[in-house]
């Protein structure tokens, strides 16, 4: 009696089947309303799908058979795009393109999407890369300066250091603060420490104590986007092409964190209405684990 043999590809019933499915999707793309772009991805994403149910690494008869078929087969597929290192994002993608091909036949899938997970806070500056950016703002004039200042040492958001008006600034001998329109019309008022209040206290000497924006250009107020400009300006004198507002006040929470502030008070202090946001500012990264570790053994 001879060996069984093992089919290397899909039987002629399958190919069919895959195939039909295939241009029934198409045509449903069609019709649909999703965008250009999403269209030409699940387009090309189902082709693959199909080619690969044809190709010798595959081996799934009834991949068009059942429910049960089509997931063993599309489970299959979903490991052989995580071993050859496509992005959680593009993977998720694919499953959702041939869920839809499926759709097409009737059959409804159900296959675990890759997790991806929460993207982080853009990196802190370092304390060097600090030093850089305040310098080169303070190379810029006073209102630059005070502008990254704001930033820094309040960890206002951009859309909030815009709004800021005269009126917003308490400065005294000792003491100073901003208050800052937050999100969803909140309001709160943030501790200025010294640094920031000699800084604030210069661009007010050169602006005066008039009522109105805080900040003025050419044409009136500074809008986000021109103040994201000063910030773009300052990093890339600072050797930080690319430098985002977002990014100094990643480094002001961060600081916070440093210097052991809790949770709590750094969620006040950034006007965060969760701890959960307030959490992803604090994934250390690899530079400052390796630091903690080395301040900690060492000898």
């Amino acid at each position: 009696m001879g060996a069984s043999v093992i089919p290397l590809h899909p039987t002629p019933d399958t190919t069919t089947a895959s195939r039909d499915a295939l241009a029934a999707l198409h045509r449903h793309l069609d019709r649909c309303k999703l965008s250009a772009n999403t269209v030409k991805a699940y387009k090309r994403q189902s082709r693959a799908y199909v080619d690969w149910l044809a190709g010798p690494e595959a081996d799934h008869d009834d991949a068009f058979a059942d429910v049960v078929g089509a997931e063993a087969a599309v489970t299959t597929w979903r490991r052989h795009l995580i071993a050859s290192k496509a992005s959680a994002a593009s993977i998720n993608q694919a499953l959702a393109a041939v869920t839809l091909l499926y759709a097409q036949t009737g059959i409804r899938i159900d296959v675990k999407r890759v997790r991806i997970p929460k993207p982080g806070e853009p990196p802190a500056l370092t304390r060097a890369e600090q030093g850089r950016v305040e310098r080169a703002a303070a190379r810029r004039g006073a209102r630059d300066r005070a502008i990254i200042t704001t930033m820094l040492y309040a960890g206002a958001r951009v859309e909030e250091c815009g709004r800021l008006d005269y009126a917003d600034l308490t400065l005294t001998a000792r003491t100073g603060s901003l208050r800052l329109h937050g999100k969803g019309d909140e309001v709160r008022t943030v501790p200025l420490p010294p640094v920031a209040r000699e800084h604030l206290a210069a661009w007010l000497d050169e602006r005066g104590t008039a009522d109105g924006p805080l900040w003025t250009g050419q044409r009136g107020r500074l809008t986000d986007s021109g103040i994201t400009q000063v910030v773009l300006a300052v990093g890339e004198d600072a050797g930080i092409p690319g430098l985002r507002p977002h990014r100094l006040r990643h480094t002001y929470a961060t600081r916070l964190r440093e210097g052991g502030a809790d949770l709590a008070q750094i969620q006040a202090l950034m006007g965060h209405s969760s701890l959960d946001t307030t959490a992803r500012y604090f994934r250390a990264g690899a530079a400052e684990r390796a630091a903690v570790v080395d301040r900690i053994f060492e000898q």
